[in-house]
């Protein structure tokens, strides 16, 4: 019965695999905003000022890290949760593709999402006259939040990392140059 359930458990993976093929076609809907904005942008070029050619760019690079995002979450999200991808040595393969653990993930994560909050915001300031007062505020206040929220993580982080360091060494001290390790 417990190997039965242990099948199960470990065959329900592939429940993931339908959700990462969801992600891919969100990755196929921004590169169409993307090909939109661009096209737009495009239009827009003999009447730009030095102001709107910025924020074009930045509305591009904002869409192109979204994009960046949703493969580091496809990728590694598949391999951590599904199953490891079989691309042999071929030469596209990104060198943190099988690398990128949960916690990896995770910071990888709130970085993309501050550094996407922080392009929105800077579009936002080159164009404060568009917004009240108190929105902007709010968005700071959320960045901030997003920014607080990643260095948090990261000292979680190091701090398991550490604790697990010296667990390990508590247990295998590591042997000093010219120790004898028999007793």
């Amino acid at each position: 019965m417990e190997r039965a359930i242990e099948r199960v458990l470990f065959a329900s993976r592939w429940l993931m695999a339908p959700m990462y093929l969801g992600l891919v076609t969100v990755l196929a809907i921004l590169l169409w905003a993307f090909a939109l904005e661009l096209y737009h942008f495009a239009l827009e070029v003999p009447h730009l000022d030095v102001d709107h050619a910025v924020m074009g760019a930045l509305s591009l690079i904002d869409l192109s890290l979204a994009a960046n995002l949703l493969l580091i979450v496809i990728f590694s999200g598949y391999e951590n949760f599904v199953s490891r991808m079989d691309t042999g040595d071929h030469e596209d393969r990104p060198d943190w593709q099988g690398e990128v653990d949960f916690s990896t993930l995770k910071l990888k994560l709130v970085a993309s999402i501050v550094a996407i909050s922080g392009i929105h915001l800077l579009k936002v300031f080159m164009d404060l006259d568009k917004y009240p007062q108190e929105k902007i505020i709010w968005m700071v206040v959320i960045h901030l939040v997003f920014v607080i929220s990643g260095v948090l993580l990261a000292a979680m982080d190091w701090i398991t990392n550490h604790a697990k360091t010296l667990k390990k060494n508590a247990k295998y001290p590591p042997v000093k140059k010219g120790e004898d390790t028999a007793h």
